[in-house]
C-alpha cells in the first residue's frame, strides 16, 4: 500500500511538472508558422554540375551562405534557408508573394567577369594597329567568346581578366550632377585593383572610338555594360585608385539589385529552380480560422460524447484531453517546429487518438468491476491501465512508425504532418496514461464518489456491449463469406483504378498550379478557351472557392505564367493570386518514386513489427488488411477523380496507422484469451475476441469520426480532401481489421494446422487439448 501511494504521488508529480512546463512554454515560446499559414514564398533550388566544379554536398553549403547574403540583402523578414539533401537547397521568404523576383535574385549565379574587347564580332578592327600609341606587350592570346553589348551589336572578348573575387564592394548610386542615372560603382581589394590598373592601361591604349578601348563587365554571360576608357587615362598607366563606374540604362531597382549581386558574391556552382511554392496571407488566414474552427467544434463534440459514455471518467478524460492539447503545442514550440496546415490537421487528428487511449483503459475497468473481478472502481481502473497498456503501446508505436516514414522519405508539409503527428503520440501517450490516471484515481477515491458508484461511469457494462452480451453473435462461423466480400470490395476499388485512372497531383506530375480571384467569376470554359487561344492548348481550368479559379499546366516560364494570369485578368477584372505551386518534372518523378518506397516500406515495417510482437500468422493477417485499406482508398479517389498528391500521402499512411491499431487491440485480446484457454479452437476465440472489443472499436471509432466529420465540414477546401480520405479509412480500417484480418488469420491456421497433419506434424486438433507448443496455444 505504502509503495502504491508513492508511486501515485511520483506519478501526480511528473503530471504536474509537464502540465506547468507545457504553459509556460505555451505562453513565452511562439510556435513558427508554415508558408502554408502565414503566406509567401518557397523556392526549392538544385544545384548543377559544371565541367570543373561538382555539386557535391561541400559545393551546395557554399552556395547556401551566398544565397543567404543575398536574401539578407532583400530584407525578408525572418527568412529560413536549409539543405535538403547533398545538392537541394530550400529557401522560405516569409510575406514574400512576387516570386518571379525572388527566382532571379536567388538563381542567378552572378559570376561577375571583366573582359578585354578585341573588336566586334565581324572581325575588324576600327583602329589599325599601326596607328596605336605604344603599349605594353600583351600577353598570350586566350579563349575569345562573342557576347551583346547594351545596344545589341555583338562584342569579341578575350577570356577574363578578372572576376568578382577582385571585388570589395558595390553601391548603387544616382548620378544627378552628371546625368549618368543610376549607376553602380565597384571598389576593388588589393590584388584587384592592380588587375583593374592592369586592365585598363592596356585598353587606354587604343584610339577613342576603337571598340579594343573599352572593356566589358560581364555578368552571368551577359554583357551589362561595357564603358570605353576615358580619355584621361594614359596608355600603360590606367585607373589605380582601386574603384569603377558601371553606366547603363539601369533604373533605381535593376542598379540596387546588380549591386546585391555583387555584394553577395558568385554561386559556386548553377542553381535550378526545381520547386515553388506561393501562397497568398489571405488564404493562409483563412486556412488557420477554417483549421481552428474543425478543432474547437470536434474537439467539444468529442469531449460531450466521451462524457456522456462514461460520465466522471469521461469529463476527466476530457481535462486531460484540453492537457494534451496544451503539451503537444508547448513541444512543437521548444522542438522549434514548423506548424504547416497539414501539421495542423494532423494536431487535430491527434486528439482521436488520445480518446483511443482512454476508451481502451474505460472499457477493460468496466470489463474488471461489472464482471466481479474487482472490489471497487478504484482497483478496477487500476487493472483497466496495467490490461490495456500493451494494446496502447502498440497502437502508438506503430503510428510512430508511419510517422517516421513520412518523415523521412517525404517533403514540405508532409513531413510537418509526420512531425507533429508523432509529437501528438508522445502528448497522448502522457495524456491518457499519466494524466487521465493522476485525475481519475484521485476521484474515484473520494468518499462521496464510493458513495456514488455508478456516477465513474466504470459500475455499467455500457449499451454496447449489453446488446453483444444478450445477442452473442457467431461472426466467424464462415470466415470465407467475409474474405469474398473483401474479394469484391477490392475488385470493385481495382476496376476504378484500370478504368478512371488515378489523377496524379502536382508533386507527382511536375508543372504549375497557379489560384486566383477574380472579382467577377469566371466560367472554367472560358477560361479554358482564352487559355489555348492565348498558346497554352493543354491548361487544366477549375473553379475553386468564390470567384476561384485554379489552372493548371506543364512546366511554365515566368513570362509565360504573367501572359496566363493576364488571361485571366482580361475575363475576370481585378485578379489577384493567392496561390503559385511549381514542380520541376525530375522532382515529381523522385515524389512519385518515393511515395511508392514509403507505402512498400510502410507495410514491410509493420509486417516486422506486428510479427514479433505477435507471430507470423497475425502480422501476416494484419498487413494484408493494410493492403485492402490501401487499395480500396486508392480506388474510391480514382472513382472520385481526387487528386493523388502529398496530403493523401499523408492521410494514407495514417489509414495505415489507424488500420492497424485497430488489429493490434483485437489481436491483443486474442493473445490473452488464448493465454487463459488454450483448448478452445481459434475461431471461437477470435469471435470472443471481436465481442470484447467491440466497444471499443465503436466508441474510438466515434470519437475520430466526429473529428474528422468537423474537418471534412468546417476545415475548408484544403483539408476536405485530406479529412475525406481519413474518414474513408477509418470506415474500411475499421471494417478490414474484424471482418478481414481476423477470417484471414483463421484461413492461414487452417492452412498450417492441415500442412502440420499432411507432413505428420500433428496439430492442435481443434477443440481436443492441446501441447504448448502447438499451434494454437502459441499466437
Amino acid at each position: 500500500m505504502k509503495r502504491t501511494k508513492r508511486t501515485s504521488r511520483v506519478r501526480a508529480l511528473f503530471a504536474l511538472a509537464v502540465i506547468a512546463l507545457s504553459v509556460y512554454v505555451t505562453a513565452t515560446v511562439p510556435v513558427r508558422l508554415g508558408l502554408d499559414l502565414r503566406g509567401g514564398t518557397q523556392i526549392v533550388l538544385e544545384t548543377r554540375s559544371t565541367a570543373t566544379t561538382k555539386a557535391d554536398r561541400e559545393a551546395t553549403d557554399r552556395a547556401l551562405e551566398v544565397l543567404r547574403g543575398r536574401v539578407d540583402a532583400l530584407g525578408v523578414a525572418e527568412p529560413t534557408l536549409v539543405r535538403s539533401g547533398s545538392n537541394r537547397i530550400i529557401v522560405e521568404l516569409p510575406g514574400v508573394q512576387d516570386p518571379k523576383k525572388a527566382a532571379d535574385v536567388l538563381g542567378r549565379t552572378a559570376q561577375l567577369t571583366f573582359h578585354p574587347v578585341v573588336g566586334v564580332a565581324d572581325g575588324t578592327e576600327d583602329a589599325a594597329e599601326s596607328k596605336k600609341p605604344e603599349a605594353p606587350k600583351k600577353p598570350e592570346a586566350s579563349k575569345e567568346l562573342v557576347l551583346p553589348d547594351e545596344s545589341g551589336q555583338k562584342l569579341r572578348l578575350q577570356d577574363s581578366a578578372m572576376t568578382g573575387k577582385d571585388v570589395k564592394g558595390a553601391q548603387a548610386r544616382f548620378e544627378q550632377e552628371t546625368g549618368a542615372g543610376w549607376t553602380v560603382t565597384v571598389d576593388f581589394d588589393k590584388a584587384g585593383r592592380s588587375a583593374w590598373a592592369k586592365l585598363t592601361s592596356e585598353a587606354a591604349c587604343r584610339q577613342v572610338g576603337d571598340p579594343a578601348r573599352r572593356v566589358a563587365i560581364v555578368l552571368d554571360d551577359r554583357i551589362i555594360s561595357s564603358p570605353q576608357v576615358a580619355p584621361s587615362v594614359a596608355c600603360g598607366t590606367g585607373i589605380a585608385d582601386g574603384s569603377t563606374q558601371i553606366t547603363g540604362s539601369f533604373d533605381d531597382a535593376e542598379a540596387r539589385e546588380l549591386a546585391l549581386l555583387i555584394n553577395g558574391g558568385a554561386l559556386p556552382v548553377p542553381v535550378e529552380t526545381v520547386e515553388q511554392h506561393t501562397i497568398g496571407p489571405t488564404l493562409g488566414a483563412g486556412a488557420i480560422k477554417a483549421t481552428a474552427w474543425a478543432a474547437v467544434i470536434g474537439t467539444a463534440l468529442t469531449i460531450l460524447f466521451i462524457v456522456t459514455v462514461y460520465r466522471l471518467t469521461g469529463f476527466l478524460a476530457a481535462v486531460a484531453l484540453l492537457c494534451y492539447g496544451a503539451i503537444s503545442y508547448a513541444a512543437l514550440a521548444a522542438l522549434g517546429a514548423t506548424l504547416t496546415l497539414p501539421g495542423l490537421a494532423g494536431f487535430v487528428l491527434a486528439i482521436g487518438m488520445a480518446v483511443d487511449a482512454n476508451v481502451l483503459v474505460f472499457e477493460r475497468a468496466r470489463e474488471e468491476y461489472a464482471g466481479m473481478h474487482r472490489p471497487s472502481p478504484r482497483s478496477a481502473l487500476t487493472a483497466g491501465f496495467r490490461n490495456a497498456f500493451s494494446a496502447i503501446a502498440d497502437s502508438n508505436i506503430t503510428t510512430l512508425i508511419a510517422a517516421g516514414l513520412l518523415f523521412f522519405l517525404s517533403t514540405g508539409p508532409v513531413r510537418g504532418f509526420a512531425v507533429t503527428l508523432a509529437i501528438g503520440v508522445g502528448a497522448s501517450m502522457i495524456s491518457a496514461l499519466v494524466i487521465t490516471r493522476v485525475l481519475a484515481e484521485f476521484a474515484v477515491d473520494r468518499a462521496w464518489v464510493r458513495r456514488r458508484h455508478l456516477l465513474t461511469g466504470l459500475a455499467t457494462t455500457g449499451r454496447v456491449r449489453d446488446l453483444v452480451m444478450r445477442r452473442n453473435p457467431d461472426l466467424m462461423s464462415h470466415p470465407r463469406r467475409w474474405l469474398a466480400v473483401s474479394a469484391v470490395l477490392l475488385v470493385l476499388a481495382g476496376s476504378g483504378i484500370a478504368a478512371r485512372g488515378l489523377n496524379f497531383g502536382l508533386e507527382f506530375t511536375g508543372g504549375r498550379l497557379i489560384e486566383y480571384t477574380t472579382t467577377t467569376p469566371v466560367n472554367p470554359d472560358r477560361a479554358r478557351t482564352a487559355l489555348a487561344d492565348a498558346g497554352f492548348p493543354g491548361a487544366l481550368v477549375q473553379s475553386s472557392n468564390d470567384n476561384g479559379l485554379t489552372v493548371r499546366t506543364e512546366d511554365l516560364t515566368d513570362a509565360e505564367a504573367a501572359k496566363v494570369t493576364g488571361t485571366i485578368g482580361e475575363l475576370g477584372g481585378k485578379t489577384e493570386k493567392v496561390r503559385d505551386e511549381l514542380i520541376g518534372p525530375s522532382l515529381g518523378e523522385e515524389l512519385r518514386r518515393n511515395a511508392l518506397i514509403a507505402l512498400g516500406v510502410a507495410l514491410g515495417a509493420q509486417l516486422l513489427y506486428l510479427a514479433a510482437r505477435f507471430r507470423w500468422l497475425f502480422g501476416t493477417a494484419a498487413v494484408a488488411a493494410l493492403a485492402h485499406d490501401v487499395v480500396i482508398l486508392v480506388g474510391v479517389f480514382a472513382w472520385l477523380g481526387k487528386p493523388i498528391d502529398g496530403v493523401f500521402l499523408a492521410s494514407l499512411l495514417t489509414v495505415i496507422g489507424y488500420s492497424v491499431n485497430d488489429s493490434v487491440v483485437l489481436f491483443d485480446r486474442i493473445r490473452e484469451l488464448l493465454g487463459r484457454d488454450r483448448r478452445t479452437p481459434l475461431e471461437q476465440i477470435t469471435n470472443q475476441g471481436i465481442l470484447q472489443t467491440l466497444p471499443r472499436t465503436i466508441n474510438t471509432g466515434m470519437g475520430a469520426l466526429l473529428i474528422l466529420v468537423s474537418l471534412t465540414v468546417f476545415g475548408g477546401d484544403s483539408l476536405t480532401d485530406f479529412a475525406l480520405a481519413l474518414l474513408i479509412g477509418l470506415v474500411v480500417g475499421t471494417y478490414s481489421s474484424v471482418f478481414t484480418a481476423s477470417p484471414l488469420a483463421i484461413e492461414l491456421h487452417r492452412h498450417e494446422r492441415g500442412s502440420r497433419r499432411r507432413g505428420g506434424g500433428g496439430g492442435s486438433g481443434g477443440g481436443r487439448p492441446a501441447r504448448r507448443s502447438a499451434p494454437a496455444a502459441r499466437v
